[in-house]
């Protein structure tokens, strides 16, 4: 397996059917439940263990995770409110070496995902027939569907939480 990507690279395969949409709105709703679910028990050595060799500590893992929610959660209002916006990247590998990824509380985070999630979720179930066609620029990737963003974080979802999970098999833990 690679370490890397525990549950394979992500693939967006164009236009997802209705009954894919709910499973992924459920996949992201999952993710505050499943990655306490992941973390529960970890010592504080434990959350500091990188998933892999040259990889992030359990704890940036779950630090990442809220920052890439929250700016996800910010680019799906922004096109929910603007005309194709031009959403801003960041470099994930920077903000995961800043002070508090790599020494705050997970509980921090934890937190913040369980109430951004909800959030996320209850937009994310409002929007309209017509509002799943819109769309976002993202300089890296270009257009993005509201289809491939949820099919991008429910992926991204299950993919760190499976980090955590794979990590504490091989370790025993």
């Amino acid at each position: 397996m690679d370490l890397r990507y525990p549950i394979g690279k992500f693939k967006f395969d164009g236009p997802i059917s209705e009954e894919q949409r709910i499973k992924r709105i459920q996949q992201i709703e999952e993710l505050p439940l499943k990655l306490r679910e992941a973390v529960a028990g970890l010592t504080e050595e434990q959350l500091d263990t990188p998933y892999r060799p040259d990889g992030w500590t359990v704890r940036q893992v779950v630090h990442h995770l809220a920052d890439s929610h929250l700016n996800n959660y910010i680019r799906i209002r922004f096109a929910l409110t603007e005309d194709k916006p031009t959403i801003m990247p960041y470099n994930q590998a920077h903000w995961a070496e800043l002070f508090d990824a790599r020494a705050a509380n997970i509980d921090l985070s934890l937190a913040l995902l369980t109430a951004l999630h909800a959030r996320w979720v209850m937009l994310i179930k409002s929007i309209t027939s017509e509002d799943w066609n819109r769309t976002y620029l993202h300089p890296e990737m270009g257009t993005v569907t509201f289809d491939m963003n949820i099919s991008l974080y429910a992926w991204h979802s299950r993919h760190h939480v499976a980090h955590i999970t794979e990590l504490r098999k091989r370790n025993g833990w």
